[in-house]
């Protein structure tokens, strides 16, 4: 095993389903909730769209009972970049079984050009089932529309920063400004989404949620806090011991590089942060 895959593991919950669920299954016995995703996109051909689609709903029946079945997909893994009609009745099918098991599918946001495309199959969906969410992406310029239309429909939406790199013309580029347009979209989500996620391992995001809530007698129980699985375990424990919500997102299998490189190349500092994380 070479010295990354070994940084990765820290990242990474296992190669199986099994090692992802008793991921869960600690968290749950601090208290803490998981969304579990087997890592993989960018599928062209729908023999793999298939297994994809079999994968996610084997995953959603090995959840025990007491664990919430609770899991993430991409898009472009359920062949959306083959044919819509085919990732709809692949994704269809999923949460068919995840209504079977008393589940929920939240959809992954990916790059900009996937945005309108998994948006659509998003609002198509929604048509027929309840337990289904989608993800914003707080850098694109075009994410605080999204959000109000997502609080008019009364969508479930996971916010984060947004892990891809996009062009000025798409996306903003300095952090100070995307931490701005995150909690104006955060704020937006509180005041009256459908049981948001708050998707941020960043301190002034994380405490700007917080004040929010505060002052606007939020509950907790209306929202949570998702980190990703091995950063801030520390932080995860300490917003439960403080009555908020927290949900890890836990991937696994063995396509993690495009997971792991995508959160260290696309800003310097998540670089910074991971390593900050690692050696704590």
């Amino acid at each position: 095993m070479n010295p990354l895959t070994i940084f990765a593991r820290r990242f990474v919950a296992g190669e199986r389903p099994q090692d992802a669920v008793r991921a869960g299954e600690r968290l749950h016995a601090k208290g803490i909730k998981a969304t579990f995703d087997k890592l993989g996109e960018d599928v062209l051909d729908e023999d793999a769209a298939k297994r994809a689609t079999d994968a996610a709903k084997d995953l959603l029946r090995l959840i025990p009972t007491g664990i919430e079945r609770n899991i993430s997909i991409k898009m472009s893994s359920m062949g959306q970049e083959i044919s819509r009609d085919l990732c709809l009745e692949n994704v269809g099918g999923i949460l068919g079984v995840a209504k079977e098991v008393g589940g929920f599918v939240r959809l992954d946001m990916e790059g900009s050009k996937l945005t309108q495309d998994t948006l659509d199959i998003f609002h198509t969906l929604r048509k027929n089932h309840d337990n289904v969410g989608i993800v914003l992406q707080a850098a694109l310029h075009r994410t605080p529309e999204d959000v109000k239309e997502a609080v008019r429909r009364g969508d479930r939406v996971r916010l984060c920063k947004g892990a891809y790199r996009e062009p000025a013309s798409v996306a903003l580029q300095d952090m100070g400004k995307i931490r701005e347009a995150f909690k104006a979209c955060a704020h937006e989500l509180l005041d009256g989404g459908n049981y948001p996620a708050i998707a941020t391992h960043d301190e002034e995001l994380i405490a700007d949620t917080i004040a929010h809530a505060r002052a606007r007698n939020i509950a907790a129980s209306r929202f949570e806090f998702q980190m990703l699985y091995g950063l801030r375990k520390s932080r995860w424990e300490e917003l439960v011991r403080d009555g908020w919500s927290v949900r890890i997102y836990v991937p696994f299998g063995t396509h993690w590089i495009p997971y792991f490189y995508r959160r260290l190349r696309e800003r310097k500092e998540n670089v910074l942060f991971v390593l900050q994380n690692l050696f704590r």
